[in-house]
């Protein structure tokens, strides 16, 4: 069963739409359903489509600009991305660096075929593997902490690794079957698509999970006197 964000998002004041990421049998349960217009279009295009309540429907044939690596394929040969990302976008310092990092870089594989990404439908909870909270500094700044509350010294559940935007997403996360997070929204070619104070705070399955539990404890910070505080100076609401 899907636990209930309500006291996250209305204790901090949350707007935006959650947004999860799906790997699911069947697209139908999550009409409306949209897709890329064409090869070029970035999945956070879909951003406007996703606060109208619809759904981005992403296959192997159709899944626009640089999210085939959610579902296994790759549209570059390496030497181009590698090209692309160093010699046009400037993202590290040489070639080698890049293909380093595409060394190290985890891919996802769908299991069941389709990926959707969209509004949070309850009743697909079961294929749900990533939830992302479209957030201000405010609130990403209790979120990091709430991500925390329930972890060991020696574990730091939230990282903010370099990916694209999508990457951030799932593959970036690394193992979704356990508690973690990754501060997003980092990727300059998809910030356009975003309000200029947003950014992304994607968790997994688990963590999801360990959220609604740690908003629903009256001692966890969610409740404290310095949040009281923060809401207060920023006249009584995020």
């Amino acid at each position: 069963m899907q636990p209930d964000p309500t006291a996250i998002l209305e204790t901090l004041s949350i707007t935006e739409p959650l947004v999860g990421l799906y790997d699911a049998p069947d697209p139908a349960p999550f009409a409306p359903l949209v897709e890329p217009a064409d090869e070029e279009e970035c999945v956070f295009a879909a951003y406007e489509r996703w606060r109208e309540g619809k759904t981005l429907h992403i296959t192997r044939e159709k899944h626009g600009c640089g999210a085939g690596h959610l579902l296994g394929v790759e549209s570059w040969s390496r030497e181009e991305a590698i090209e692309f990302l160093v010699d046009e976008e400037g993202l590290r310092a040489s070639h080698e660096l890049m293909d380093q990092w595409l060394d190290a870089e985890r891919g996802y594989a769908p299991r069941l075929g389709h990926v959707l990404i969209g509004p949070l439908h309850a009743d697909q909870y079961d294929y749900l593997r990533s939830v992302t909270f479209y957030v201000n500094a405010d609130q990403l700044a209790v979120l990091v902490t709430g991500s925390s509350y329930y972890s060991r010294a020696d574990d730091s559940p939230a990282s903010a690794p370099f990916s694209s935007g999508c990457g951030q997403l799932a593959s970036a996360i690394g193992d979704l079957e356990v508690p973690r997070a990754v501060i997003g929204a980092t990727d300059q070619a998809m910030r356009q698509y975003l309000a200029p104070g947003l950014l992304a705070f994607t968790v997994t399955k688990p963590m999801f999970e360990l959220l609604c539990r740690w908003a629903d404890d009256p001692a966890s910070s969610l409740h404290n006197s310095f949040l009281k505080e923060v809401i207060a100076a920023r006249g009584g609401s995020f």
